[in-house]
């Protein structure tokens, strides 16, 4: 399994166009717009996937796919139609999964880059938490959302999308 390091990121991006997908259902607001800018900014194709339409800018770099209702739908299809190279923007820990698989980038919305070294721990985190809550050991989920993680979800984008489009160069 490749894995996404300074070394190999302009081998795996070379000719190659990114894409940005958004596991829309549940991304904040802020998040959104942080990408919208920067994809209308940089020219680069973002798809938000969900399973009702959700607003967004009209730019012909901007595309929203309304997916059923139900489990994973939306999931299933970034899934699906990732490619290397892209990046998609969840907080969905089995999704962020399949995506750095698909040796594309995974970020989640509070900022976390997410990679082929990090994403087994996150994985064995998330399962320990959900076994732990359906036995009641744990209640409640993460801490609200704030402006704080909204900028650290900034400049760790802004960081990954400029060493991809140098990497593109």
């Amino acid at each position: 399994m490749k894995q996404h390091n300074r070394t190999n990121v302009k081998k795996l991006t070379k000719g190659n166009r990114m894409k940005i997908w958004i596991d829309a259902d549940a991304c904040p607001k802020p998040i959104k717009e942080v990408a919208f800018k920067a994809a209308m900014k940089r020219e680069i194709h973002l798809i938000m996937v969900a399973n009702q339409i959700i607003q967004h800018p009209r730019s012909p770099f901007i595309k929203m796919i309304k997916v059923s209702s139900g489990f994973d739908v939306a999931d299933n299809y970034i899934a699906a139609n990732v490619e290397a190279n892209d990046i998609v923007i969840t907080a969905d820990v089995p999704l962020a999964d399949l995506v750095v698989k698909a040796n594309a980038f995974a970020i989640e919305p509070r900022g976390k880059l997410l990679t082929a070294d990090t994403i087994a721990e996150r994985v064995a985190t998330r399962n320990l938490m959900e076994s732990l809550r359906t036995i009641g050991e744990v209640s409640g989920g993460p801490k609200a959302f704030s402006a704080q993680d909204t900028q650290a979800f900034a400049n760790g984008f802004d960081r990954l999308l400029t060493r991809l489009i140098q990497a593109q160069k």
